[in-house]
């Protein structure tokens, strides 16, 4: 007898289920279903993550899954091979191989007595990146995905390079990764966990030496970037964001390219599920989801095809701050398309400030120091991330500043900035901020963009400057939704350095403004257009925390040096899962370094300790890396021990050096 369509079943969890790839290769899968989902098959909906479910992301599962297989799914949570308790090696991020367990894994779901051969696949970051690229690939079973805080494009807007800059998160995420795939399986889990460990630390891949090696936008970077062809994707797709969030462009940018049914949302959160994000509000994503698997999977009318093309949450303009609890705005829809429509009001630059007539003559020689109030490229760990008051950064760099608002100003969309300049180097970067300046003198960032300028016409064919010559150039900064409030003001302001955030140019840069402005894309203000249901969620998991969770963010002046220190302490605590009893936990020290007169002094330092204690098994590694340069190579060097108690059981160390490409 099959349920009434709105009954919540009994379900069962299963912590280890094997599928077998075909070349033999076990993935491990943790499985939340219905207990009678034989007789009474259900969709699959797949999550599929190098981030351990036993421990990594079991405290987001907890919440998540369940709910949602009580009221009618599958929901399959796989370990990628080389990670957590799967067996195999992982090689890098995004590779075919993955793409292919991936699919070899949605048809042997479809296939299983229990799923009734429809497939939907759901994640957030790395999960919400090969959600994307599976669905390019077209397997037959998969009709609907859920991406969030993802990327089309793999080069230009991912942790790599942004503007041909190359971020310093292709070095900070590299050293978590290093640090999370050298990890254990549970040993509770596998009777081969040893060998299976030491496999893994001996081909362990070191992912920033791969990714360095492609500093351009290459066919490396070209593989999983589906802008290369928007038209492959032919699954539904329901694309969320967050404006905390690295990965601002992606759910306007999907809404309006893909041809496959197409919904967004964007919040105020971090990298986070929205049902338990920060900053609030949060809204019942779990709701929005079923309304979602409902009709793409069970053909069930729900209406979300006749829902808004792009839900936006327009932030009001508020005071500077490291950390946000909560942003109050508005929830704002666009029945068709996401914000390209929009009208744009061009203002332009000039030595009377912005949205003045006059000439522009402005040379911009910023320390490299500047950026230093930037904030994290991507704020995930709710330590004190986001971007503080701008004034800093403003006193290192060429300000404009627009006229008191007469009248608030919503600004949604992608502003662009047009500019002639030259350098005084061949190699040269810009960072553009707009910010929002209180009367009071107080700099709120609003959006940012930053270019490499040997990127200024091709990611892919960069070509040096001729210093003295000039130069038009355009950008776009990222996507967001503000509101700047009646009588306070508009900045642009103009760097030629953006530390830490961007590797700094070889030589110290002047860069020569001559003509500028900058449109900025506007929405008529409106009060709430849409709301969501309040945040629901299964049960919390249940742990024993035996060290609590703490994160710090310092900045440091070496009276002696000069120097000056970013310094980053995350220490994520210590805790026990109730379910099963393992405990885990681990802590992480980035340092950046770099002198005001010297981009040469630019360095990099991360590392990490991982703890692994299944009852009389200790288990632990530590891991770290440092990055510096010369004026023609980068270099780097990286280290990782294995520990099962106090005995070293494998140790790692490598150098490399990868020549500067226009980088």
């Amino acid at each position: 007898m099959t349920p009434p369509a709105n009954a919540l079943r009994t379900i069962e969890d299963l912590p280890d289920v094997g599928i077998e790839m075909p070349d033999g290769c076990r993935l491990s899968a943790r499985v939340w279903r219905p207990t009678d989902a034989t007789d009474n098959p259900v969709p699959a909906i797949l999550e599929f993550l190098p981030y351990r479910k036993r421990d990594g992301t079991t405290v987001r599962d907890a919440l998540t899954h369940p709910w949602i297989a009580e009221r009618g799914y599958a929901c399959i949570r796989v370990d990628m091979r080389g990670n957590g308790d799967s067996e195999g090696l992982m090689e890098d991020e995004y590779t075919q191989q993955e793409l292919d367990d991936a699919v070899a894994t949605i048809h042997w779901l479809a296939q299983q007595p229990w799923c009734t051969g429809s497939v939907g696949m759901m994640g957030i970051s790395w999960g919400g990146f090969n959600a994307l690229q599976v669905a390019a690939l077209q397997p037959e079973p998969l009709k609907a995905i859920i991406t969030l805080c993802s990327t089309a494009d793999r080069y230009a807007d991912d942790i790599h390079y942004k503007g041909g800059c190359l971020l310093n998160e292709n070095l900070g995420w590299g050293a978590t990764m290093w640090s999370y795939s050298s990890r254990p399986p549970d040993p509770d889990l596998r009777g081969n966990w040893r060998e299976l460990w030491l496999e893994r630390l001996k081909h362990e891949p070191f992912l920033p030496s791969v990714w360095l090696r492609h500093q351009r936008r290459d066919a490396y970077w070209q593989h999983g970037s589906v802008c290369e062809n928007f038209g492959a994707i032919q699954a539904a797709t329901l694309a969320v964001g967050g404006w905390g969030d690295a990965y601002k462009n992606t759910v306007p940018l999907l809404v309006e390219q893909l041809k496959a049914p197409v919904k967004g949302i964007v919040g105020p959160w971090v990298h986070k599920y929205p049902h338990f994000a920060v900053p609030e509000p949060r809204i019942g994503f779990l709701q929005e989801a079923l309304r979602w698997w409902d009709h793409w999977l069970k053909g069930i009318d729900t209406g979300v095809d006749t829902d808004p093309a792009y839900r936006a949450y327009l932030m009001d303009g508020v005071r500077p701050q490291h950390w946000y609890s909560e942003r109050p705005g508005r929830w704002i829809a666009e029945a068709d398309g996401a914000t390209s429509h929009l009208p744009g009001l061009t203002l332009g630059l000039s030595d009377e400030g912005l949205g003045q007539d006059g000439p522009l003559d402005i040379r911009v020689r910023s320390p490299q120091t500047c950026g230093l109030e930037g904030g994290e490229y991507c704020a995930i760990w709710l330590g004190p991330d986001m971007p503080g008051d701008q004034r800093t950064d403003d006193a290192l760099s060429a300000c404009f500043d627009g006229a008191p608002l007469a009248e608030d100003m919503d600004i949604v969309g992608a502003p662009r900035i047009r500019l002639r300049l030259s350098a005084n180097r061949p190699q040269a970067q810009i960072a553009v901020r707009l910010n929002h300046v209180h009367p009071d003198g107080a700099s709120t960032r609003i959006t940012y963009g930053v270019l490499n300028l040997s990127h200024r016409d091709s990611h892919a064919e960069p070509t040096p400057l001729t210093p003295g010559t000039d130069y038009d150039v355009s950008l776009d900064l990222d996507h967001i939704a503000y509101r700047v409030p009646r009588g306070h003001r508009l900045r642009v302001a103009i760097s030629s350095a953006y530390w830490p955030l961007i590797w700094p140019s070889p030589e110290g840069t002047e860069l020569h403004l001559t003509q500028g402005d900058i449109t900025i894309p506007q929405r008529p203000s409106g009060d709430d257009e849409y709301a969501f249901p309040p945040p629901e969620s299964a049960p919390a998991l249940g742990q024993t925390s035996l060290r609590a969770a703490r994160n710090s963010r310092r900045m440091e002046t070496d009276m002696n040096s000069g120097e000056t220190h970013l310094i980053i302490e995350d220490d994520f605590g210590l805790v026990t899962n109730s379910d099963h009893g393992l405990t885990h936990g681990g802590t992480a020290f980035e340092r950046w370094s770099i002198h005001p007169d010297d981009p040469l002094s630019a360095r990099g330092y991360c590392e990490w300790t991982q703890e692994v204690i299944r009852g009389s098994i200790t288990l632990r590694t530590e891991t770290s890396c440092e990055m510096w340069a010369d004026k023609n190579t980068f270099f780097l060097k990286a280290r990782m021990d294995a520990y099962e108690g106090d005995t070293l059981v494998s140790t790692k160390q490598l150098e490399d050096a990868v020549p500067r490409d226009q980088m």
